[in-house]
């Protein structure tokens, strides 16, 4: 998985430069494929512990889990994370996925910079991931 990859990024930056990074990173979020993009979100794709509108499809092929998002641009930060772990995940297994760190704040050196809130919906946006990439393996 190339997620702990990505993390190396942020090893000897600053909490500001870390920040910035991760807000560049919201400029890399991939468009939904077409056949998503045609209709509005299911409810259940929205993931309720973030404050901001986030929308989440976890679809495992052939073992490998892919994941397609929507976060508003108006919401850098989230969007920053959400497409940072689209990119360190797409293409996992979902062995990897399941054991991916539930604290993604703490290996980017964010925990102290996010504050509670967004450290509650990056946990919700991990757990989420990881839960349905299990329904999608029993399903």
């Amino acid at each position: 998985m190339k997620l702990e990859s990505l993390f190396t990024e942020f090893d000897d930056l600053e909490p500001r430069e870390r920040l910035e990074l991760l807000i560049e990173y919201s400029d890399t979020l991939p468009d939904l494929s077409d056949q998503r993009a045609a209709q509005p979100p299911p409810p259940q794709c929205r993931i309720a512990e973030c404050q901001t509108a986030v929308d989440l499809w976890v679809d495992v092929v052939d073992g490998r889990v892919r994941i397609e998002a929507t976060v508003p641009r108006q919401s850098p930060t989230i969007r920053g994370l959400v497409a940072l772990l689209i990119e360190g995940i797409n293409d996992a297994t979902i062995g990897d996925v399941l054991k991916m760190t539930d604290d993604l704040l703490e290996p980017l050196g964010l925990t102290e910079t996010l504050g509670m809130t967004r450290q509650h919906g990056t946990r919700g946006l991990v757990a989420a991931i990881k839960q349905r990439v299990l329904a999608a393996e029993t399903a």
